[in-house]
């Protein structure tokens, strides 16, 4: 089953903050954990990585650095900073709310294993 894109866009930010918050990242390393943790669900494309970790940099969620990722090429990094982190732990909490909210009209007319 494919998910609506525009579901997708809500939680892309969160997503990309909690990967950074386990450990520093470069973009395609990033679309691949996505995908990986999601059993493919999330499927992020480059042209929308990058300029939501531009933003990301110019807010300062998150910094980013260059380093060397095998022997021969240099990658660019990102890592979460203090303030992305509360963002990450604000956007934990919001979706929390919501995806409670939306189990609870689920659950109203039929159980949830019904409904999926």
């Amino acid at each position: 089953m494919t998910i609506e894109k525009r579901l997708l866009t809500g939680s892309t930010t969160m997503l990309v903050l909690k990967l950074l918050a386990d450990k520093d990242m470069y973009g395609y390393q990033m679309i691949e954990e996505l995908s990986k943790r999601s059993d493919d669900t999330f499927n992020l494309k480059a042209g929308t990585l990058y300029p939501l970790l531009h933003n990301l940099e110019q807010k300062g969620m998150v910094s980013s650095y260059n380093d060397n990722a095998d022997s021969a090429r240099v990658r660019k990094y990102y890592s979460i900073t203090k303030k992305g982190k509360a963002l990450l732990a604000e956007k934990r909490t919001e979706w929390k709310i919501y995806s409670s909210a939306v189990n609870k009209v689920l659950k109203g007319g039929a159980t949830l294993a019904e409904t999926c």
